[in-house]
């Protein structure tokens, strides 16, 4: 199978997300350049503060974490491309484990009970095919040695596209809507809420809030990406 393979990528190459150079064996989508330029987000008091401030009188959270930084033409806007709309699943893995290594030196999210992706609308998920944070929260799950909760936490409707609305607008918004379907199981949990990109925060916050209702529970949040874009 090897030289059929080594065949195969002479005329399909696996390519760098990101600078497009072909990929070596061992690299899966970004060579070593482009890796070691990953926006990694430093996690110090500064930044702790910054992730917080997002929630900061709208929601108690109890830590909230992002992996990278995310600008408008930087290498995790390629990546997070590639996961949402060319089918590319496997980097939430490849995220996630990279991400797990960060957050091991951090000792966060010790004491969580479970994992809870942000859904999608069933129309939006019928269409994708996947939800994107899907395999980011199976690593997670998996390292933190906690269930993946997956079909608890609804979008019971779907809001219009945020992309061209200005943040007060963005934040404002009230029709993204979520439902527990199941509150007893998250009852006296420390749920960690996750998502890919953090920007205002009120997918997140409108989450947190449906959640909230659950008698005893405590929410952390963690995300592979945050951008300061307006």
């Amino acid at each position: 199978m090897k030289p059929l393979k080594d065949v195969f990528s002479i005329f399909f190459p696996n390519i760098c997300v990101n600078c497009q150079s072909r990929l070596l064996r061992n690299e899966q989508f970004l060579c070593i350049v482009c890796l070691n330029d990953l926006p990694v987000i430093i996690y110090n008091d500064t930044t702790k503060k910054m992730l917080q401030n997002i929630f900061f009188g709208k929601v108690p959270v109890q830590n909230v974490y992002s992996f990278l930084y995310f600008n408008k033409y930087g290498i995790t806007k390629k990546l997070i491309h590639e996961l949402k709309y060319k089918k590319e699943q496997n980097i939430g893995t490849f995220l996630g484990r990279r991400m797990c290594y960060e957050i091991e030196k951090l000792k966060l999210f010790s004491d969580v009970d479970c994992v809870l992706p942000v859904p999608l609308h069933k129309n939006k998920l019928r269409l994708r095919g996947y939800n994107q944070v899907d395999k980011f929260g199976v690593v997670l799950s998996n390292y933190l040695q906690v269930p993946y909760i997956l079909g608890v936490l609804k979008r019971v409707s779907r809001s219009e596209t945020q992309t061209l609305k200005q943040r007060f607008e963005r934040f404002s918004n009230a029709d993204s809507k979520f439902h527990i379907s199941d509150v007893d199981c998250l009852k006296n949990k420390h749920v960690l809420l996750i998502d890919d990109v953090i920007t205002t925060g009120a997918t997140l916050v409108s989450c947190c809030e449906e959640l909230l209702k659950v008698k005893n529970i405590k929410i952390s949040v963690c995300t592979m990406a945050y951008t300061e874009n307006e």
